[in-house]
C-alpha cells in the first residue's frame, strides 16, 4: 500500500482532495494533504517564496512518500524533489506542469500552445496574485464535475501568489534521479492535453496515463483517480 502527499494546484487548497483521500484510504492507502503557503492563509502573497513552498512539501514527507502534484503544483514537488530527493519516494503530475530547469511557471504557460486563461483571472490591486473570476472558473476547471462540488469549490477558491510561479526553478541530477509518473486529462481545459503529451514524453511510456476528465478529476472522478494513484505506487 502507498503513502500519499496529494498537492494542489493554483488558487486551491487540501480542500480540493476531500473525495481523494477517503477513496485513497477505503484502497488501503495512507493520504495526506497540506495547503500551501499564502494559499487562503492571510498572508501578503508578496512574501511567499517558490523555496518555503518547496520546503513545506518535504517537511510533509517521508523516505515512503509519493507526492502528487495537480497544475503548477508539479513546480513545487520537483524543487521538493530537487532540494531533498531522500524524502520522497516518487512524483506523480497531475495534469501539471514538469518544469524546464532555468524556467518559472509563468515562463512556461507562456511557451504553450495555446493560452486557455485570457481574461480568466484578476489580480490583486498590488499586483502580488491573482484569482480566478467566477463567471468563467467553472467552465475552465470543472465542466464535467457534480453541480455540489463545483459550489464547494467556488466558495474555496483563494488568492494565488505571483512570485514563486515567476522564479525561475533549477534542476539537477538530484532531480533526475527521483521516479515520475503523468497522468495526463484529455478534456482538460486549462493545460492543453498536447502540451501535457509533450511535458509526459521525458518520461518513460508506462509510466504516461490518461483520464477522460477536466483539469479537475479530483470531483469529476475522485474513485478512479485513487486507483490509478495506486497503480501507479507499485511501479515506485
Amino acid at each position: 500500500m502507498a503513502e500519499v502527499l496529494l498537492i494542489h494546484g493554483s488558487c486551491h487548497g487540501a480542500w480540493c482532495w476531500r473525495d481523494v483521500v477517503p477513496a485513497l484510504k477505503a484502497g488501503g492507502h495512507t493520504a495526506h494533504t497540506i495547503t500551501l503557503p499564502g494559499h487562503g492563509d492571510g498572508r501578503d502573497p508578496a512574501g511567499v517564496t517558490l523555496a518555503e513552498t518547496a520546503d513545506a512539501i518535504a517537511a510533509a514527507s517521508t523516505p515512503d512518500t509519493i507526492v502528487l502534484g495537480h497544475s503548477w503544483g508539479g513546480f513545487p514537488i520537483s524543487a521538493a524533489a530537487e532540494a531533498a530527493p531522500e524524502k520522497l519516494r516518487g512524483l506523480i503530475y497531475l495534469c501539471a506542469y514538469i518544469p524546464v530547469s532555468g524556467s518559472s511557471l509563468i515562463d512556461m504557460r507562456k511557451a504553450g500552445p495555446r493560452q486557455t486563461l485570457t481574461g480568466a483571472t484578476a489580480k490583486n490591486p498590488a499586483g502580488t496574485g491573482y484569482s480566478f473570476l467566477p463567471d468563467t472558473a467553472p467552465d475552465l476547471f470543472y465542466h464535467d464535475c457534480p453541480e455540489e462540488a463545483v459550489r464547494f469549490a467556488m466558495q474555496n477558491l483563494c488568492l494565488q501568489p505571483i512570485r514563486p510561479q515567476d522564479t525561475p526553478i533549477q534542476l539537477t541530477e538530484r532531480f533526475d534521479g527521483v521516479p515520475k509518473a503523468y497522468i495526463r486529462c484529455t478534456s482538460d481545459r486549462v493545460i492543453p492535453p498536447e502540451y501535457q503529451v509533450q511535458m509526459a514524453a521525458q518520461l518513460p511510456p508506462h509510466r504516461v496515463y490518461e483520464m477522460q476528465t477536466s483539469h479537475s478529476p479530483f470531483f469529476a472522478d475522485p474513485k478512479g483517480l485513487a486507483d490509478l494513484i495506486g497503480h501507479i505506487a507499485k511501479d515506485f
